[in-house]
């Protein structure tokens, strides 16, 4: 494999001022998106309540309802994002979503708050895929696992703003007013994505830069047989995906089962898992990226195997969490895992990226966030309800405690998939730079068996 050009900031035409600007746009546009995501988790108890529904229409509201619609529309606006601008597809997303938000608020059933909830997921599905696609142009490969490990700190960071907000508002304004609030910023936020926000020229950080922008992108059925061709994207992918399952069902259950289970109150479940999930996760993130960016340095396979070592590691704390009756042990053997399991993310999307070719980047992206979102959102959590309803007749409140902890050793198989993943990964990344060079000089993709 050819080295990998370093590109200064003045060769790429930003200067470092405005890099670190643009990662960290970027990175509150994923704050909100989570923050918009995850407060229903908090939430969830006074909705049960209000509106009677079971742990299933739940379930179904904070995963299905939102993933089907998120993970299905993200291919073909990513599309668009691979043709027009990025920014603007990404600003259009924020104002549909964020309004959806604020308008769940307004739910007298869950037939009202099941739409608005598709509302949400289908503004979400035009949000990660512009903005991989342009930290995959703004940084080169060398630094694509930390640029990627900081944007992804909003997955951490939306989730403590979202439970810590979110739980004292549902006490002192209620749930409805919580909606209203954390919805309305996004608006705003997305004028300043739209004036403040450049678009980058795509295939800025490659060798073949210069001619990679008169090249026409590959089709979504091009891209999806590219990838799939390759067994560290299919392995990574799976081994995300049933991540996800856990993880998704882990922050939309942890506040109902620490409630259920532990008698905590809204305020205080919110506290104690924003800071949990924003510490732990918030550095599991970032090293993630950062470990596996300086260690894929002597060895590719490095960048896969620290995700796999991560998820086996972290499966005995979930035994120790959903067994004790002590409040104060189950919230802090909370962190680990959450640090644990998040190291994946980094790696895993800057390996896709890498894996893609400058034009395809956004779709790639897109593919990925299909198979994790249908796998871990879309029937993660309302399968972890389904288990706690099937539970509920012989373990009462404590049934989803169990359903929990079955959920849990899902990660002993995501664990697993990284590995595998990491076996041929070296072999992956060479055809896809060979890929890149044949986009940039106009010829056809290759599969790997063609």
């Amino acid at each position: 494999m050819r080295p990998t050009k370093t590109v200064t900031p003045n060769a790429a035409g930003y200067s470092r001022v405005y890099l670190r600007y643009a990662l960290g746009l970027l990175t509150t546009v994923y704050v909100v998106n989570f923050v918009d995501r995850q407060v229903l988790s908090i939430l969830m108890q006074s909705i049960k309540r209000d509106l009677g529904l079971s742990d299933l229409q739940l379930g179904l509201l904070s995963g299905t309802a939102f993933g089907i619609f998120y993970a299905t529309l993200g291919v073909p606006i990513a599309r668009l994002a691979d043709r027009v601008s990025r920014k603007a597809v990404m600003a259009t997303s924020l104002t549909i979503w964020s309004a959806m938000t604020a308008l769940c608020g307004s739910a007298s059933s869950f037939l009202s708050l099941l739409f608005y909830r598709i509302g949400v997921g289908v503004g979400e599905a035009g949000g990660s895929p512009p903005a991989h696609s342009m930290i995959s142009d703004l940084f080169p490969a060398s630094q694509r696992g930390t640029a990627m490990g900081i944007f992804s700190l909003g997955v951490p960071v939306g989730i403590m703003v979202g439970f810590l907000a979110g739980g004292f508002m549902n006490e002192i304004l209620g749930w409805r007013t919580a909606f209203l609030l954390v919805g309305a910023p996004g608006i705003l936020l997305a004028g300043i994505v739209g004036l403040t926000l450049r678009e980058p020229p795509r295939g800025l950080n490659e060798a073949h830069a210069p001619t990679v922008e008169s090249t026409p992108p590959p089709t979504a059925q091009e891209v999806l047989r590219f990838l799939w061709s390759s067994p560290s994207f299919r392995h990574n992918a799976w081994g995300s995906a049933l991540y996800a399952f856990v993880g998704y069902s882990t922050t939309t259950w942890a506040p109902p089962f620490l409630e259920r289970s532990h008698h905590m109150t809204t305020s205080q479940v919110g506290t104690a898992l924003a800071l949990l999930i924003g510490i732990g996760g918030g550095l599991g993130i970032y090293l993630g990226g950062a470990v596996t960016d300086r260690l894929g340095l002597r060895d590719p396979r490095l960048r896969m195997r620290v995700p796999a070592y991560a998820m086996w590691l972290s499966v005995p704390f979930g035994f120790v969490i959903y067994t004790t009756d002590q409040t104060a042990l189950a919230l802090a053997f909370f962190v680990i895992p959450t640090f644990l399991g998040l190291m994946y993310q980094a790696p895993s999307i800057a390996l896709v990226q890498s894996l893609a070719t400058p034009k395809m980047r956004a779709t790639a992206s897109a593919i990925l966030l299909f198979i994790i979102n249908i796998v871990g959102l879309a029937i993660g959590p309302p399968a972890t309800g389904f288990l706690s309803d099937l539970l509920t007749p012989a373990y009462g409140d404590d049934a989803l405690r169990y359903a929990m902890l079955l959920t849990s050793l899902v990660l002993v198989a995501a664990g697993y998939q990284f590995w595998r993943a990491s076996q041929t990964v070296k072999e992956d990344l060479r055809v896809a730079e060979e890929a890149s060079e044949r986009e940039a000089a106009g010829l056809p993709l290759q599969t790997q068996t063609s």
